[in-house]
């Protein structure tokens, strides 16, 4: 089974590697349908997963200067205690009971569209607001909306383990439409860092990470980011956005039903 896990953490790192897409979106219903894992563990062990992966590639990023670090501060202000409070809720009602655990599979089959949606509209949503100039938010709104978004962000990677990726890189493209590429993954990463940490040490005081799972995903999934990632220009994006799109859709699927 431990080869499994690395595999599978190869895959899903060739994937990131090769969209871009966060593994949350692939890793987490991956455990759960595949190999059984219940979702509250499959979400504390991904979140650990993601903040060693994600303070990787903020490094690079940082290096590079594509991080914003005005706006990674104004979706922390939102993100980080949306996520003491979601683990505090997890707490309260019980993580690791049966019925929790229905929500937060249900959570992250609603994660997953989110993300579907993310995949599919975000160029055409770019389009519409660089062609609607004055519905552009600014100023004191564009603060507070951006705090915003790290409350729901907060909220969904902490009970789902989904969202700070494509869902964090769609509502930033929205809010700052002139912001490039580059600074929209750098920044997404970024704040990213801070919530997947609090949020696994959060799942860990509730006793929801397998470690030795944690693991062996890493070892698979490092030489998969870096295979995809160099692979990612000779393989048509439209093409391998459309499969994934449509994957997600059916896990999303089989997650409820």
């Amino acid at each position: 089974m431990t080869f499994t896990y690395i595999f599978s953490g190869f895959a899903v790192g060739t994937l990131v590697g090769l969209t871009g897409v966060g593994g949350g979106s692939l890793m987490t219903p991956l455990l759960t349908l595949l190999f059984g894992v219940s979702p509250s563990v499959a979400v504390g062990t991904d979140l650990a997963f993601a903040s060693i992966t994600k303070a990787t590639g903020t490094f690079t990023h940082r290096l590079r200067g594509t991080v914003d670090w005005q706006i990674v501060r104004l979706l922390c202000y939102g993100a980080l205690p949306a996520a003491l409070i979601a683990t505090l809720g997890l707490k309260y009602f019980g993580s690791l009971n049966k019925e929790i655990g229905q929500v937060i599979r249900y959570s992250i089959a609603a994660s997953v569209f989110l993300t579907v949606i993310a995949l599919l509209f975000k160029s055409k949503m770019l389009n519409w607001l660089n062609n609607h100039p004055e519905k552009q938010l600014q100023g004191r709104q564009l603060q507070a909306a951006t705090v915003a978004a790290g409350v729901l962000l907060g909220t969904l990677v902490t009970i789902s383990s989904i969202g700070a990726g494509a869902i964090g890189a769609t509502l930033l493209v929205m809010l700052y439409p002139r912001m490039s590429a580059a600074h929209i993954a750098g920044t997404d990463i970024a704040y990213a860092v801070p919530l997947t940490a609090i949020a696994a040490f959060g799942h860990w005081w509730l006793g929801s990470i397998d470690w030795a799972l944690l693991g062996a995903l890493l070892i698979g999934s490092l030489p998969g980011i870096t295979l995809g990632s160099m692979a990612a220009r000779a393989v048509p994006e439209k093409l391998l956005r459309g499969i994934l799109a449509t994957t997600l859709t059916l896990v999303a699927t089989k997650l409820i039903f």
